[in-house]
């Protein structure tokens, strides 16, 4: 918002009662504010059932092979989906636990409970090994 609109308008108000351009200046505020949540809204992609569905089963796996796996975790990942996964989603869990592992950053560790002490020990072993 114009600092000087608002400043005026409060002006207005103050010093002659009127809240004619306050009244503007909101308005004008509001609906830019409405178009601009809808621009965001339109480019944020609808949720995955998938991920939404096995966001838990996702956490746990990353955990295992951070905390124990360590390098080589392609077997431990799968034997985890058929432990815990119906086999008709196994092939798209793995690929998604998969991808989850390689895309692990310290950003977002938080994301899978991890602390950042686990993925950086993770990480130094991942960096031996390439």
């Amino acid at each position: 918002m114009p600092v000087q609109a608002y400043v005026d308008g409060i002006l207005g108000v103050y010093e002659f009662n009127h809240v004619d351009l306050l009244r503007d200046v909101f308005t004008w505020a509001y609906e830019r504010s409405c178009q601009r949540y809808l621009a965001i809204t339109q480019t944020v992609a609808d949720p995955d059932p998938f991920h939404i569905r096995y966001r838990e089963a996702l956490i746990q796996v990353v955990q295992m092979v951070v905390r124990v796996s360590k390098y080589e975790f392609l077997k431990d990942v799968r034997q985890f989906t058929d432990q815990n996964i119906p086999e008709n989603d196994r092939e798209v869990f793995n690929e998604m636990a998969l991808n989850a592992l390689h895309n692990l950053h310290e950003g977002n560790v938080a994301r899978y409970h991890l602390k950042l002490s686990e993925f950086q020990s993770w990480k130094l072993v991942q960096d031996r090994h390439d």
